[in-house]
């Protein structure tokens, strides 16, 4: 009688937790009263104790920042602080007139300006046009994208925006003098339909081209008009480099720093080589400036580009991030493709560069570098890759924030179940002053309780995983808790770090709540990821399993009564976790979730699961109706 009870609560809470459609029964649930007194109180019970606008003066002899409320001036030699202005942040870049934000998912800017504001180029009805930016004087650069042939110019396909985070498919360059765009030839993909306005009297149907994985994909073209002499090139995307399909997929198009080439990155179908091409804008000739390749799965789509800012003669050089080693590592090349040194040479994963210190040949970036990868420490290192040193605590997660100079960093030290300190530290990482502290009284008012990190063998029998786990503000060890496990668990997903965790709102019904953090996300290296190839729906399931029996080996875990709900990758999650493990979880409520992979789109489909030709054995067996 006890366990339907708890599954009849367990139901109504996952229904709330992932589409809301058990709110009309959640105010006749046992302790709805606690749930609504504290769900509106927890984010507010918690102050963090870091800085807000941290600005270093050029000289290296102060530093500004704000903190509740309060402006501060710190003097770096004599180590005090008092109140004071700030001053004035950075001016925002000019160009594109301040646009701000992201289109719709999946959509472009259809508008864009040159630097100067004196142009826009843009997208209508299918084809693309530059006028003043009050509409005189407008020219049309394509006239034959028609609805007809299914092609269009200057916006890309729905999948591109989608999977490949294609925002924009106009470019200026930096003098306004060329525009580069695309065209895509949708005539081979197959149309999906979506019934809209279906809350009104009259729906309607919107088309949408949506490769489905198999299916033939979007033909994309990449064309620069010289606004001198009115001359359209058409850029050799796909000339033979010896990968078969290269070129398929063709994004992340930008033009270099001296605007003398346009580069792109592309990748063959399966997505597992990338080249970083520049092309010659007159002639549409391509040249490869970097190739990685990973044979046994996937390379990284948008590998990591930062440019040094140095005068000196030849190629402008670069730091490249690549995962050739099975780590996210940094490369310092130069544009003519030349390769200098490896900077780092870690088996860890590259968080970001902080920052390039070219007087100093220094570099500074944070990585994943402790024995728990979750949080995040700073590095130094030269140019040449020599001299690595750590200069955070490997015990506590780090927000740092480094001054011009390099020889101060503000730092947020915190954990999952420690409130952030900031303390001012010296460049070799020396504690010099703590500057701001949390405030958790209202957290202790309320009876809060502190989340937990746990670990647990991962279902391969090797592999050690984390979890978080949050508890209700009356929990008694004595008693028996059923759990919910809120999932995501989808591949290159994840990757996060431990900063202050605030229970979830939820735990007031009486449930603790967990998240496991399995196989196949990002952080911890290739293999980590590559566990997933081919095996959608299993291996990430199986973890999820196995970090959920590790916690019903406490006393006070329900392990009769585990629930699973997420959205998105996580609703596929849940609903695979239901039907893989029925012994472990007894409840899910899925939202927006995957059902079948054979349904999904070509390019995040593909790049874990190939084909379903090439692999019908994974899509049966990460399907969710092989097993319903």
């Amino acid at each position: 009688m006890i366990r339907h009870a708890r599954t009849g609560l367990m139901l109504a809470i996952l229904s709330q937790c992932a589409i809301g459609f058990g709110q009309d029964r959640l105010p006749t649930m046992p302790r709805y009263d606690r749930y609504v007194r504290l769900r509106n109180q927890i984010n507010g019970s918690y102050k963090p104790g870091t800085l807000q606008n941290v600005r270093w003066s050029e000289d290296g002899k102060q530093m500004g920042y704000s903190f509740e409320g309060k402006n501060y001036i710190y003097d770096l030699a004599g180590k005090k602080k008092a109140e004071g202005e700030l001053p004035a942040a950075t001016a925002p870049p000019a160009g594109n007139r301040g646009r701000r934000g992201n289109p719709a998912r999946g959509r472009q800017f259809d508008t864009i300006f040159t630097e100067d504001n004196k142009l826009k180029a843009f997208h209508r009805d299918r084809n693309v046009y530059i006028s003043a930016p009050d509409g005189k004087g407008e020219i049309a650069v394509t006239t034959d994208g028609n609805a007809k042939d299914r092609t269009k110019y200057g916006i890309a396909s729905w999948v591109y925006g989608e999977e490949l985070n294609v925002r924009e498919a106009l470019w200026f360059s930096k003098d306004g003098k060329k525009l580069a765009f695309y065209r895509f030839d949708e005539s081979k993909v197959p149309d999906y339909f979506l019934a809209m306005d279906q809350a009104k009297v009259q729906s309607t149907m919107d088309i949408e081209a949506y490769p489905k994985a198999g299916a033939p994909n979007p033909v994309v073209t990449l064309f620069v008009y010289d606004l001198d002499t009115k001359k359209t090139t058409t850029v050799d995307t796909s000339f033979d480099s010896g990968v078969p399909d290269i070129g398929h997929y063709v994004y992340d198009v930008r033009w270099s720093p001296d605007d003398s080439e346009l580069f792109f990155n592309r990748t063959n179908r399966k997505q597992n080589t990338l080249e970083f091409c520049a092309a010659n804008p007159a002639t549409g000739k391509c040249r490869v400036i970097i190739k990685e390749s990973w044979p046994a799965s996937w390379t990284e789509n948008h590998p990591g580009i930062q440019y040094l800012e140095e005068d000196r003669p030849g190629p402008k050089r670069f730091l490249w991030t690549s995962e050739r080693n099975g780590f996210k590592n940094l490369y310092l090349y130069d544009l003519s493709g030349k390769l200098y040194n490896a900077v780092t040479q870690n088996q860890f994963d590259l968080g970001s560069v902080t920052r390039v210190d070219l007087k100093k040949n220094t570099v500074w970036y944070t990585a994943r570098s402790g024995e728990n990868p979750y949080l995040m420490q700073l590095h130094r290192v030269g140019l040449d890759g020599k001299g690595d040193a750590r200069l955070t605590d490997p015990k506590f997660h780090h927000i740092v924030n480094l001054s011009t100079d390099g020889n101060w960093f503000t730092d947020a030290v915190t954990r999952t179940n420690e409130p952030a300190v900031t303390r001012l530290c010296d460049g070799k990482g020396k504690v010099i002053e703590e500057l701001a502290k949390s405030e958790l009284s209202k957290f202790n008012e309320l009876g809060l309780k502190r989340s937990e990190r746990f670990t647990f063998t991962a279902a391969d029998g090797k592999t050690k995983c984390w979890g978080t786990l949050n508890f209700p503000s009356d929990f008694d060890p004595a008693k028996k808790y059923p759990v919910i496990v809120s999932v995501y668990a989808g591949p290159e997903s994840g990757g996060g770090v431990e900063n202050f965790d605030l229970p979830d709102a939820i735990t007031e019904f009486g449930f603790l709540v967990a998240s496991i953090e399995g196989r196949g996300q990002s952080g911890r290296g290739k293999a980590f990821r590559d566990a997933v190839y081919g095996k959608l729906g299993v291996v990430e399931m199986d973890d999820q399993a196995a970090g959920v029996k590790e916690l019903a080996k406490r006393p006070y875990v329900d392990g009769d009564n585990v629930g699973i709900q997420g959205t998105s990758y996580g609703g596929y999650a849940s609903l695979m976790c239901l039907v893989r493990h029925p012994d472990v979880f007894r409840a899910a409520a899925a939202s927006s979730s995957v059902t079948d992979w054979l349904n999904y789109d070509t390019i995040y489909t593909e790049r874990f699961m190939r084909t379903p030709e090439e692999n019908p054995e994974g899509y049966a067996q990460g399907s969710c109706m092989t097993f319903a």
